[in-house]
């Protein structure tokens, strides 16, 4: 097959391209620096994941969780693609094999974690791969300004120096403007391609709760409207807490932050993907990039630390493009709370950016 909408309706069964994704796909193919800035849900994925299939050899995939890296492979490997992701939850033996079979064994996406482009076993082995397209994910990363910043990706320019990649693309759901500008600049793109279409999603409704009982409002929600839904909170103790008590009221739930193990995590996402659980109560370690079309609800039981925060969890509801509620409960205390941590993050932000980074590195 040489024709992306064919590709489109064999693989994904599509008939159609949403917006940008045919124009995103030809300019990636056609070799130009290309950089997507397409809404949470807008189908991101398919403008790397169809050329990686029209060209022979690997699709390298930088993109920052392993929970998004297990997401995507599991998607691809439902339709019969060759993919893997190498990543701290596997042994030195195991990334051996699947490095082995990204140089012999017809593999076609090679996921990975920035860190590991540094790796001098990984870049021994890159030098025996055939790599026709080398994508960016979640490329805010990149910047200072992004929410996410991971100095690992400043180093990706240092890695297309040695290895210069003909064919590259960046993508990614929540970028202002002057993030956008820093994506270029720290990738170096040379007279990039830029894609960038209206982050509005008309499917979403939002609604703001003022009050003090928060768990009974969430309650009535999920006990009146049926579908999966994330609750989102403030902190581990809170994610434990709201599980428990939703559990102990019959509403099927399980809590998600970044002090479980992989393999709970692991067990946890998929039991949500698969609708084994309904609810996940989360810290915002949930959510980036996961593939469940059928969210109904997301629920901000904690204000939310920023608007690009705020956009990028909501924007995980309604993926399948039919009605979905975004709902923020607050009272007068999550404002005094919301004020210190942003006052806490603006005094010890370098501070805190190693600490995260460094446990970054470690799980990946």
């Amino acid at each position: 097959m040489t024709d992306p909408k064919e590709i489109l309706h064999n693989y994904w069964g599509f008939e159609h391209f949403r917006e940008s994704q045919l124009e995103i796909i030809e300019s990636v193919l056609k070799g130009q620096n290309t950089l997507a800035l397409l809404p949470t849900g807008g189908g991101k994925s398919i403008c790397f994941q169809i050329p990686g299939l029209l060209l022979d050899g690997v699709t390298l995939v930088v993109t920052p969780l392993i929970a998004l890296m297990i997401d995507q492979v599991n998607e691809l490997k439902k339709r019969n693609i060759k993919a893997v992701a190498i990543h701290g939850g596997l042994s030195s033996r195991e990334i051996d094999i699947l490095l082995d079979n990204c140089i012999y064994g017809g593999i076609k996406f090679l996921y990975l974690s920035p860190e590991r482009l540094t790796s001098e076993l990984f870049l021994a082995r890159l030098e025996k791969m055939v790599i026709t397209l080398f994508v960016i994910d979640e490329a805010h990363c990149i910047s200072q300004w992004g929410h996410d910043f991971r100095p690992y990706y400043l180093k990706i320019k240092d890695f297309t120096e040695l290895f210069p990649m003909k064919k590259l693309i960046a993508l990614t759901a929540s970028a202002t403007e002057e993030v956008k500008k820093d994506i270029i600049k720290q990738l170096d793109l040379a007279d990039p391609k830029v894609f960038q279409n209206s982050y509005a999603r008309a499917n979403l409704s939002y609604v703001v709760f003022k009050g003090e009982n928060k768990f009974q409002k969430v309650y009535d929600i999920l006990t009146k409207v049926a579908g999966s839904s994330i609750v989102y909170v403030g902190s581990r103790k809170r994610a434990e807490q709201v599980s428990r008590d939703l559990s102990q009221k019959g509403i099927s739930a399980q809590f998600y932050h970044a002090g479980l193990s992989f393999d709970e995590r692991n067990q946890r996402q998929a039991a949500w993907i698969q609708s084994k659980l309904r609810v996940m109560v989360a810290t915002n370690a949930f959510g980036m990039g996961i593939n469940k079309p059928d969210v109904r609800f997301v629920v901000h039981y904690s204000l939310p630390k920023s608007p690009t925060h705020y956009y990028q969890e909501s924007g995980r509801a309604g993926r399948d493009g039919l009605p979905a509620k975004c709902i923020v409960f607050y009272n007068f205390g999550d404002r005094s709370v919301l004020a210190s941590m942003i006052a806490q993050d603006s005094d010890g932000n370098r501070m805190a950016r190693m600490t995260h980074n460094k446990t970054n590195q470690l799980e990946q």
